[in-house]
């Protein structure tokens, strides 16, 4: 295995790369020129640097940070706000230009994004943050289970449709397919197949009039007649699961069990 910087002067530079949830893959490198390993052409980024990058023993977070110019050809402005790279996996690590060996030394992913009109500044997740995830269920009056996820039961097909977008509302941040759409809708998810959003999901907040309002901001270029996956909602109640789904069976909740606010209910005769 290549040791790197065990001598005074050494052909190490730094590649990162970048899995988009969409499906895209991004590869760059400190070096003056692009490089080939791995499978991937790492394009030359001498403007985008990773900070520093700290490792511990510890089961928290390891902190670290890239930053970047935004007029790179690779990572625009306009991708960073359509939320492309919005969760993104991530990988960075040395490598020696003229032998190509390489080594990772930190994976996660991308978390906030901050920028200044001429350069970004990312905040990098490590994987030790999946450490941090409650695995032990806890009460909760609602369903814990993602509809038509595990533990649900429901086919997601079932409640899901292909359809052609009518018309968008940029200023509104909504949008409208053919077809009567209603409340059934609220908490459901539009995932666009077409565009500049392509594979991103938008959550649905609310239905007007056949208008879906979505909790993430739409990018410019996404036009009529773009096609997206449109599933319905749930609102994770018992009365919801039983009622509309006839699921009740499969409810991962306990609406019936008495909580702190049962001290500050009146009584009913």
């Amino acid at each position: 295995m290549r040791v790197f910087f065990d001598r005074e002067l050494d052909s190490v530079a730094t590649f990162w790369r970048i899995y988009r949830r969409d499906g895209a893959a991004l590869a760059f490198t400190s070096h003056d020129r692009d490089l080939v390993f791995g499978g991937l052409a790492h394009r030359s980024a001498p403007g985008m640097i990773p900070a520093a990058i700290r490792l511990t023993a510890e089961l928290g977070n390891d902190s670290a940070e890239a930053q970047g110019a935004l007029h790179h050809d690779s990572i625009r402005e306009d991708e960073l706000a359509a939320g492309l790279f919005d969760d993104a996996a991530i990988e960075i690590g040395v490598v020696d230009w003229e032998t190509l060996d390489h080594h990772t030394l930190y994976t996660g992913q991308i978390g906030r994004i901050e920028d200044d009109q001429s350069q970004f500044a990312a905040e990098l997740r490590s994987s030790k943050t999946m450490l941090e995830q409650d695995l032990v269920p806890r009460t909760s009056p609602t369903c814990r289970a993602e509809f038509c996820g595990r533990g649900c039961g429901l086919s997601a097909p079932r409640f899901t449709s292909t359809r052609a977008l009518a018309e968008i509302d940029l200023e509104a941040n909504r949008v409208r397919f053919p077809g009567s759409m209603g409340a059934n809708y609220i908490d459901g998810r539009v995932r666009f197949l077409a565009g500049p959003q392509t594979g991103l999901a938008f959550g649905i907040i609310d239905v007007v009039d056949g208008w879906l309002l979505l909790d993430r901001p739409l990018a410019e270029g996404t036009v009529p007649g773009t096609r997206a996956e449109v599933r319905e909602g749930c609102d994770h109640t018992v009365a919801t699961c039983s009622g509309r789904f006839g699921n009740a069976i499969n409810f991962r909740g306990e609406p019936f069990l008495p909580g702190n606010d049962l001290l500050s209910r009146y009584g009913q005769p």
